[in-house]
């Protein structure tokens, strides 16, 4: 039996209009709408797909658009910032310098690429050159949701997890291959010069959240028990990305992993991400009572 316990999605994606015409197309067919959506859940904190915002204008605007979705349906969504490409540094520091304590337009967090630039161009979140748009998240004890090992394992192996230690890290889909990797990325780091022992880049790993989406296999099979992270999952679905259909069927994995555990279950459902938003000053849907 599918469990009744309210559902607080932190892996939601907003689809603008000018996305594009496939992607438009694929939302109507898998029942996306701008809301209400008709959903089997209430709450979502809303996020734009990589790509969309790659310039301080696009991302501008998206983040109006959520902004009044959310001001439209109060208590009902929430949503990840965006900051547009981070490869303009001085321009995102202005930016921010505009609201000295709060993160922009009323997000709850910063949605962050894993990388900007492509081919030899690309560089990642935690290369050195970022260090002043993490310096300034830092400081306003933002919420980070992002994705990719590869970027996981760079901010904990050059250090930057401790040094901005304010953060709270979201990776999503249960970090990719992170739980299989983890060990090795310490051995291996510490071997070629890592500044922190094997122990304790294990010990910045545990201080990620995970987001369960399309994870539900992974979550169910004890992947992270070992790790005893249990109170740092959080539950999302991923849609309108993947179709109802397959994101019941990762659902149906995740709840016959809690069976004889439904306090847990509830706990990644809805608790986990309350007490994750508390933490950080934020009453997340506090008006609906969520979790409750």
């Amino acid at each position: 039996m599918a469990s009744t316990a309210e559902r607080i999605d932190i892996h939601h994606h907003f689809f603008p209009p000018s996305f594009s015409r496939v992607k438009a197309a694929m939302s109507h067919t898998v029942g996306f709408r701008t809301p209400p959506e008709n959903l089997p859940w209430n709450l979502a904190v809303l996020s734009l797909p990589a790509g969309v915002a790659e310039n301080f204008d696009e991302a501008k605007a998206m983040n109006i658009l959520m902004h009044e979705i959310v001001k439209q349906h109060e208590n009902r969504f929430a949503f990840w910032g965006c900051l547009g490409d981070w490869r303009d540094v001085e321009g995102i520091l202005h930016r921010l310098a505009d609201r000295p304590t709060d993160i922009p337009l009323g997000s709850v967090g910063i949605a962050v690429s894993s990388s900007y630039g492509s081919g030899t161009e690309a560089k990642y979140v935690g290369e050195d050159v970022f260090d002043p748009i993490w310096s300034a998240l830092d400081a306003r004890s933002a919420i980070v949701p992002h994705e990719t090992f590869k970027a996981a394992a760079q901010l904990v192996v050059s250090g930057k997890t401790r040094r901005f230690s304010r953060l709270a890290f979201i990776l999503a889909h249960m970090g990719g291959s992170a739980l299989a990797l983890a060990s090795r990325v310490a051995g291996l780091a510490r071997y070629m010069g890592a500044p922190l022992s094997e122990d304790e880049i294990l010990a910045e790993f545990r201080r990620y959240w995970w987001d369960a989406a399309l994870s539900g296999g992974s979550v169910a099979a004890g992947d992270g028990e070992p790790w005893n992270f249990g109170d740092h999952i959080l539950w999302g679905s991923d849609f309108p990305a993947v179709s109802l259909d397959t994101i019941r069927w990762f659902d149906s994995n995740l709840e016959k992993g809690y069976q004889a555990n439904s306090s847990q279950l509830e706990r990644i459902y809805n608790k986990n991400v309350l007490s994750l938003f508390k933490s950080h000053g934020i009453a997340l849907f506090a008006d609906r009572g969520a979790g409750r």
